[in-house]
């Protein structure tokens, strides 16, 4: 069944945190450990990030499809409340949020960040239409990853107002996961170069979520200490797993291959 994008944007909402009690009073009684509350810190600025991420997308083939259009319009406004959401977190710990890290982030990427877009819009053009599966190919990795860093610092913390929190934003990225990844294997199952295509991007362009706009040592903290461990290993292979799900993406590795280099890098 195809992805009712129409009765998604009805029932988008963001996610709530004021009937989760009074966050700064829960967070001083029990404070996130200083290696939790760096994960947030990063999960904060990906997310709030998005906008961003959906500027370069806008110049690709994909802005000429109404459906996925819709959906992208919709998706930022959730992601946008995931940063906000994660901002309260911040705040309740005495740590800048919102605006101020925002703006800060955004400084960071230099004078040039520009270009990205343009890089982007260029790659785009040359492989055409079948860019739209690598988007969502792409789109479905990078939401899986994201849903499942949640999951496992909800595991490592295990505080009861965090994991209240972020099972909210779970299950909006479920809603996420379930466009991209249809929309993935319904463009990829119609087109053999869309697959050939795809693959050699995730093979080769690829890389972990906020990997772009992160210091490399904050993305390196992130990942290894998430997929670190039995767990750890045992989430990357699940997430291989979906992958290889994909038509014509068997076999690719991407979070095995994550989990084992960034968890020696921190090491």
């Amino acid at each position: 069944m195809a992805f009712d994008v129409d009765s998604f944007a009805r029932t988008a909402a963001p996610v709530r945190t004021d009937d989760l009690g009074d966050l700064a009073e829960r967070f001083a009684r029990r404070p996130l450990s200083d290696e939790g509350l760096r994960c947030l810190r990063y999960m904060h600025d990906v997310e709030s990030h998005t906008v961003c991420y959906l500027r370069d997308l806008l110049l690709t083939p994909s802005h000429r499809d109404p459906r996925i259009t819709t959906f992208l319009t919709v998706w930022n406004y959730e992601e946008h409340s995931h940063g906000v959401a994660l901002g309260s977190v911040l705040a309740a710990h005495g740590e800048p949020h919102g605006d101020e890290r925002n703006a800060a982030v955004r400084a960071r990427q230099g004078r040039f960040e520009g270009l990205k877009a343009m890089l982007t819009a260029a790659a785009a053009a040359a492989v055409g239409e079948d860019f739209v599966a690598v988007h969502m190919s792409v789109g479905a990795v990078n939401e899986w990853t994201t849903r499942s860093g949640y999951a496992r610092l909800i595991e490592r913390e295990q505080h009861p107002a965090l994991t209240a929190l972020l099972t909210r934003i779970m299950a909006q990225e479920s809603r996420h996961i379930a466009f991209y990844a249809s929309e993935a294997r319904t463009r990829l199952a119609a087109s053999a170069r869309a697959r050939r295509v795809t693959r050699w991007a995730l093979r080769r362009k690829w890389a972990p979520v906020g990997s772009g706009v992160m210091p490399a040592e904050e993305t390196a903290f992130v990942l290894g200490h998430l997929l670190d461990g039995e767990s750890g290993r045992r989430e990357a292979s699940r997430i291989d797993a979906l992958i290889d799900r994909l038509p014509g993406q068997a076999g690719l590795g991407l979070m095995t291959g994550t989990a084992d280099r960034y968890a020696t890098a921190v090491r």
